[in-house]
């Protein structure tokens, strides 16, 4: 609970004096679609600072979304569209409608139940199809994963690894007979396809892709650094020297990990 109301209000009511005649050039400009890339950068920042586990920048990051939040509706009421009140309300209604388990005495077992009965309220607000809902904006693994988590969600889904497993070699089979023609448009569809069979292993074994990539990537960066200070005290440039010492200097970036 918010022990201390006033100090929402006082946001709301800098985001006013941003807005108002005499107050930020920059702030009174922005329209929504000018606030589109923070909005999105800023959720990736709670992202990455979740990924760190401090809490303080938890919290930094968290109150820059919540801004961002606050922005849009600003220009919203500007509009005479809607509030942040609205905005609020809104919400509160929806999740006390999808939690009838909670607010209205309906017991379910396990959070399987609770996703299954989510989604049959969800088919009951007139959604046309059990996958909207799920952004075309994102990123395409965690969009992918999305999507086959409401499909199985229904009961469209594998019985168990093993079957996701053969599906991933069948894939990769595929991709392998397009790379030996050259089809250049067949060998990004079969790579499509074996890049979706392996969101769906993640997804079987409950590993998020889209973090498991972002980890290697860190590590790659972190690794390719390592090369760059090794050479570089070496008095060494990167296309001075061979794969075999670039490999050295990775192999000794990864015994650092360990």
């Amino acid at each position: 609970m918010i022990q201390e109301p006033g100090a929402f209000v006082r946001l709301l009511a800098i985001m006013d004096q941003l807005r108002q005649e005499g107050g930020c050039p920059w702030d009174r400009e922005q329209t929504r679609h000018s606030l589109k890339p923070f909005l999105i950068e800023e959720a990736y920042e709670v992202i990455e600072a979740i990924e760190t586990g401090e809490p303080d920048k938890i919290k930094e990051e968290l109150g820059d979304l919540l801004f961002q939040i606050i922005f849009h509706a600003k220009i919203s009421e500007e509009r005479g569209e809607f509030s942040i009140e609205d905005i609020i309300k809104t919400t509160a209604e929806k999740m006390i409608k999808r939690h009838p388990h909670v607010f209205a005495q309906k017991k379910l077992q396990n959070a399987q139940e609770v996703l299954i009965q989510w989604e049959g309220i969800k088919q009951a607000e007139n959604k046309r199809s059990i996958l909207e809902g799920v952004p075309a904006q994102l990123p395409s693994l965690l969009r992918a994963h999305r999507l086959q988590d409401r499909a199985a969600r229904v009961g469209f889904d594998w019985e168990n690894t093993g079957q996701v497993l053969e599906k991933v070699e069948e894939e990769w089979r595929e991709f392998g007979a397009a790379l030996s023609e050259g089809d250049q448009v067949q060998m990004e569809k079969e790579f499509g396809d074996l890049l979706f069979s392996l969101v769906n292993l993640a997804r079987f074994v409950h590993i998020n892709p889209e973090d498991a990539l972002r980890r290697t990537i860190k590590e790659f960066i972190r690794r390719f650094q390592h090369i760059e200070k090794g050479l570089e005290r070496e008095g060494k440039a990167l296309n001075e020297v061979s794969l075999a010492e670039m490999d050295t200097l990775w192999e000794e970036a990864k015994k650092e990990e360990k």
